[in-house]
């Protein structure tokens, strides 16, 4: 069933359908919302709050059925981030730590040498490192693109903004990042 299907059946009682929904879907929407807070436990807690919100907002009958429930969900959960942001900007609280992610024992990189792993794995720190310091708006779009691999229309629809400006938030995320690079002398890229 496609994600419009399981809506309407939801909205008309048949929770099962939402379970299908949640589970098709979770797994994006955690990551892109951890990749953003960087905190498991406030990431846990929009998670949830999303799909709160996706529930009553469906159950109110106030779902607009327009093929899109990926990019509608996606932007509950990017508000919810938002809100996040402004209650949380002046307690410093959102940290933004590098999260653990053990490259040398992925079987998606294993191709190369323990070596080349390691390049790589500095070469995806340092990026990250980089992420960091874009503007929130660049950032998102870089996330949104790379990490959750949704389309630049996808993606103007989650942020409220044109296509042009999502494109162009994404040229200047990725001039920055090798303006930076250079500034710092890293090399990104494996020779």
């Amino acid at each position: 069933m496609t994600d419009e299907e399981l809506v309407g059946a939801y909205a008309e009682g048949n929770n099962a359908a939402f379970d299908i929904l949640l589970n098709r879907h979770k797994s994006n929407i955690y990551s892109y919302i951890y990749y953003i807070v960087r905190n498991r436990e406030i990431a846990e807690d929009i998670f949830q709050e999303t799909f709160v919100k996706a529930i009553v907002t469906i159950k109110q009958g106030r779902y607009t059925d327009n093929g899109k429930f990926r990019a509608w969900i996606n932007r509950i959960a990017h508000n919810l981030i938002i809100d996040t942001y402004r209650q949380e900007k002046n307690e410093q609280t959102i940290s933004n730590d590098e999260s653990e992610i053990d490259l040398l024992n992925n079987p998606k990189l294993s191709d190369g040498t323990i070596e080349d792993e390691m390049v790589q794995e500095q070469i995806f720190s340092d990026v990250k490192k980089l992420i960091n310091y874009l503007p929130d708006n660049q950032k998102e779009v870089l996330v949104l693109r790379y990490y959750q691999d949704l389309s630049f229309k996808e993606i103007a629809d989650i942020t409220g903004v044109s296509i042009n400006t999502a494109l162009g938030r994404m040229r200047y995320a990725i001039l920055n990042i090798r303006r930076m690079a250079e500034e710092k002398k890293m090399i990104l890229t494996l020779d």
